[in-house]
């Protein structure tokens, strides 16, 4: 495996920490410590913290995304069962040891703002994963797509809070079995 640039460990450091604790609890010296750089590289990299957290939200976002809509078409062909398998895919997440919530949630949580930069980037994250189901549904040939993903995403993101909230994989069987109730009424 290739040697990870200083600006790479400094995100993968950065993601790991916000990860477990959030955002605003990190400072700039407990990142660099983690990654082993001088905070003066740190600065060299990114102007700021804030720049530093879009960095890792976006590197999260592109990883995250692109192995998750890989996953989902690795484990079904069938575009119907693909919605679903969305709903194991969760479950895994939620049983898995790094399973600490959304780290889009928690950015807007802490940076509640408007029109910041964080905000866009966590919005566009969730649109475009909106998107991916709406294309999965359409694919499936249901009725109203696009309402259709909008009520997944509604199930995706109550599953992950209660997850977090009850430290239970059961929000993701419990979503899935709504998701199948959705999926039938949008039936042709």
């Amino acid at each position: 495996m290739p040697l990870l640039s200083k600006r790479e460990q400094l995100i993968q450091a950065a993601l790991e920490l916000f990860s477990i604790t959030g955002y605003s609890a990190v400072g700039v010296n407990a990142i660099a410590e983690k990654a082993s750089i001088t905070k003066k590289t740190l600065y060299h990299h990114f102007k700021s913290k804030e720049e530093l957290i879009l960095a890792v939200l976006r590197y999260y976002d592109e990883r995250h995304r692109n192995s998750f809509m890989r996953t989902v078409e690795a484990k079904t062909e069938n575009p119907k069962d693909r919605l679903l398998v969305i709903f194991d895919i969760l479950e895994e997440w939620f049983n898995s040891k790094n399973f600490s919530g959304c780290l889009f949630v928690r950015a807007m949580g802490e940076y509640p703002e408007e029109g910041t930069s964080i905000r866009s980037v966590c919005q566009e994250s969730k649109i475009l994963t909106q998107k991916y189901i709406q294309s999965l549904a359409e694919e499936a040939e249901l009725q109203d797509a696009d309402e259709l993903s909008e009520q997944f995403m509604l199930l995706i993101e109550g599953a992950i809070t209660m997850a977090q909230v009850n430290n239970s994989h059961l929000s993701a069987v419990r979503a899935k079995k709504a998701a199948k109730v959705l999926i039938k009424g949008s039936a042709q």
